[in-house]
């Protein structure tokens, strides 16, 4: 699937629409993506309304560091797994007081996948608080790029299901 700029702009005035009308601010806490998702969110003029922060958190250091991921959490799952993703929402949402968070963390290759997470394998996490959280897994196809923009309408468009 060929995901276009115009698709990711689509999707992020969609989501921004719904925050602003529910007077939500918005965080976002990634890896694999990074920081597209708060990007796409933040090219629209008066995204200030809607958009706290967004965390790029590559590293496992800071996932931690940054949000809280227990070591254990990363140990014992890694870090594109559903405890993972769904400790870097309730670490964003803690870290940033916003209202709605949305967490990835992936595989978007050319290396790095392994036989339990080939490339293409990104795990989301979205919510308003641990109670409220809801994740997924999806596998995409194609190259870096690709897998990449493919997560990053996924996440928009999870986010804004959830909201709507």
């Amino acid at each position: 699937m060929s995901v276009t700029d115009d698709a990711l702009a689509t999707a992020a005035a969609a989501l921004g629409d719904t925050l602003r009308a529910q007077g939500l601010m918005m965080t976002t806490a990634e890896s694999c993506t990074g920081g597209w998702v708060a990007k796409c969110l933040t090219d629209r003029a008066g995204s200030s309304d809607y958009v706290d922060s967004g965390l790029v958190t590559y590293s496992n250091a800071a996932k931690t560091g940054l949000l809280g991921v227990r070591e254990s959490t990363l140990a014992e799952h890694g870090a594109v797994s559903d405890p993972v993703v769904r400790e870097m929402v309730s670490g964003a949402l803690a870290a940033t007081g916003a209202g709605v968070a949305v967490a990835i963390s992936g595989v978007a290759g050319p290396g790095g996948g392994s036989d339990d997470k080939p490339v293409g394998t990104v795990w989301f996490a979205w919510g308003r608080s641990a109670a409220d959280t809801h994740s997924e897994v999806r596998h995409f196809d194609g190259d870096r790029d690709a897998v990449r923009r493919q997560a990053v309408l996924f996440a928009l468009e999870r986010v804004h299901g959830h909201l709507a």
